[in-house]
């Protein structure tokens, strides 16, 4: 059984669930659809849920499997890098991996169950650190990252950071060098260009922070920002 979530527009680049000719389901990433489906496979009114990494299975019929076939064998994904991912001209290579999810094809009978959001926090981004670092959340060691209760029971965010000046850990950290802004009234952020954030900033509403600049500008410590801003 695979906990599946309703996609938001943020979820476009995830593995999505769909239903085989043979009727059973299968988990698609996007390093495995045909250039000519990429665009389907991003629709979230056609593949409306994705894998929220949280799997259940049945660990006696997984063994009587794997003593049956001598192994679970998941489809290979092809999917292209570069050697050195700071540098997009360096020569580029295939990264081989596979997703366990994608073994409920081998399951007849499997089975999907909606989940809330909740169930789910990514951190394969900077910017999705960024969110989980910030006072949206709250950690206690009993029950790991919970919602801060004064929101509402969305906890999505969209959060767009120029990948030129975010995209690595380092850059990140150097350009929030005392933590993540207030994001608890925050609906949407995107920053263009290289932006420093100062103390305790807090962003409020829909916020769009954008710098043409060469130099690297700055949000002032204690920053109220809103809506749209031009550095």
């Amino acid at each position: 059984m695979m906990e599946v979530s309703q996609r938001q527009p943020v979820d476009f680049k995830g593995g999505h669930l769909a239903v085989h000719s043979t009727g059973r389901l299968i988990l698609r990433e996007v390093a495995q659809c045909p250039e000519d489906e990429l665009d389907i496979s991003r629709d979230i009114a056609q593949y409306q849920y994705f894998n929220t990494n949280n799997i259940w299975v049945n660990l006696e019929f997984l063994n009587e499997m794997i003593g049956s076939h001598g192994a679970v064998i998941l489809p290979m994904i092809l999917n292209p890098k570069t050697i050195d991912p700071r540098d997009e001209s360096s020569p580029p290579v295939y990264q081989i991996e596979s997703a366990m999810g994608s073994a409920i094809f081998m399951f007849e009978g499997a089975a999907a169950v909606k989940v809330p959001r909740t169930r789910f926090f990514p951190v394969k981004k900077c910017n999705e650190l960024l969110a989980i670092r910030s006072d949206r959340f709250d950690y206690y060691d009993e029950t790991g990252f919970q919602l801060n209760p004064e929101l509402s029971s969305d906890n999505n965010i969209v959060i767009q950071l120029d990948s030129r000046y975010y995209g690595k850990i380092d850059q990140f950290e150097a350009r929030f060098p005392f933590g993540a802004p207030s994001l608890k009234y925050c609906d949407s952020l995107k920053v263009t260009g290289d932006v420093v954030f100062g103390r305790d900033v807090e962003l409020k509403g829909d916020v769009e922070i954008v710098s043409e600049r060469s130099q690297q500008m700055r949000i002032p410590d204690e920053a109220l920002v809103e809506g749209v801003i031009y550095l």
